[in-house]
């Protein structure tokens, strides 16, 4: 029987949960083998054949191939265990975070100096579209 999951309905949120957990456990891996400088080497050296050694789904090894955070996460990608792919192409948090809004890294960082993301018309999916799917 599926958990009732209000979280679901907020807009631009992935709520990293145990259902994620479990889609994005070999992604997750992945991510963290990163973390040692030979397992970097190889995944920079053929990117391709290194992910292939990982029992992820096909759109999951695509997703890092295209180095797309947003569907990364929604295939089960724990943000700070994809920070070690970010990490190996040497970039910082912030501009990784900046490509997942669609902004530039200076907007991304103003914007967060400011306060973030207003929540006014971004609290709900079902309120922006007045119940219409």
């Amino acid at each position: 029987m599926a958990l009732d999951k209000p979280y679901k309905d907020i807009p631009g949120t992935t709520i990293f949960d145990a259902d994620m957990a479990r889609q994005g456990f070999a992604l997750n891996q992945f991510s963290l083998s990163l973390m040692k400088a030979p397992n970097r080497e190889r995944f920079k050296a053929d990117e391709r054949a290194y992910l292939d050694e990982w029992p992820m789904t096909e759109e999951q090894k695509q997703a890092v191939l295209d180095r797309d955070y947003n569907r990364m996460m929604a295939l089960g990608g724990n943000v700070y265990f994809l920070a070690k792919i970010f990490s190996t192409d040497g970039l910082s948090f912030q501009h990784a975070a900046s490509t997942m809004t669609g902004m530039s890294p200076e907007e991304y960082r103003d914007m967060m100096l400011a306060g973030g993301r207003s929540p006014e018309g971004n609290l709900y999916k079902e309120e922006s579209n007045d119940g219409q799917d």
